[in-house]
């Protein structure tokens, strides 16, 4: 049987499956649905929500216009999704999430924001990649306080490993960026390693990035501030092929 997952503080679930030795970005949680979620669900899901396929995306015909893309792995709740594509309209979002409160959370704000460039696949964000996103394609990446798998025989649980990396980096564009963020010093020092450690990325930084104007702060994030956490972002941009 696949292991059980661990909700970080964010309510993000990440999964390892032993039969196939592979990070996957969540295992299926039907979780409880508020009336508004459910609503939300039922009335935007069906032009919003985009069914897995084994078939690559038509970013223009999706979105029903041309603009550059980012895709957002594991949105939680949706806050923050949905205030960054608020405050860039001229950018098109597509958040990937298998937990569906938060799922029907992000169509609500949706609704409420009367947003047109966010869609939202509830599917593995590794197979999202490996059949829906084209090569090349992604002007950025969000990977916002991922489970940190915080005890030391869990790590290699981390959705941020090499080979997911070079994955995402294939799926960049050039110069297009990944940003993670994590609330978890030992797993930022993982992340630094393993995005420093990666050919085709360059640091925008010495090391560790400030937060990007655009990154709202969380409340998660404002209550682990006021305790005295660390918040760690990196920002990498994909290398210039030579």
């Amino acid at each position: 049987m696949p292991d059980q997952p661990v909700m970080h503080s964010s309510g993000k679930p990440m999964f390892f499956d032993p039969e196939t030795r592979r990070i996957r970005s969540f295992v299926t949680r039907a979780g409880r649905l508020s009336t508004g979620q459910e609503r939300a669900i039922r009335e935007l899901g069906p032009a919003y929500c985009l069914p897995f396929a084994r078939e690559t995306l038509d970013y223009a015909k999706t979105f029903g216009r041309t603009a550059p893309v980012i895709l957002e792995i594991g949105f939680g709740m949706g806050e923050t999704t949905a205030t960054i594509a608020e405050s860039l309209p001229e950018l098109d979002f597509i958040g990937v999430e298998v937990h569906t409160p938060g799922v029907g959370s992000l169509l609500k704000q949706i609704g409420e924001k009367r947003l047109s460039n966010i869609r939202i696949i509830q599917h593995d964000a590794v197979e999202v990649l490996e059949n829906m996103i084209a090569e090349n394609s992604l002007n950025g990446v969000h990977i916002f306080f991922p489970d940190p798998w915080h005890k030391a025989r869990h790590h290699k649980r981390r959705l941020i490993q090499p080979d997911f990396v070079r994955l995402l980096v294939s799926r960049l564009a050039d110069n297009g960026y990944l940003h993670c963020a994590t609330d978890w010093q030992n797993y930022a020092e993982q992340m630094l390693e393993v995005l420093g450690g990666e050919r085709g990325l360059q640091n925008t930084a010495s090391g560790y990035a400030q937060r990007p104007d655009y990154r709202p702060v969380t409340k998660f994030e404002k209550r682990g501030l006021r305790l005295g956490h660390g918040v760690w972002d990196l920002v990498f941009r994909k290398r210039h092929p030579a």
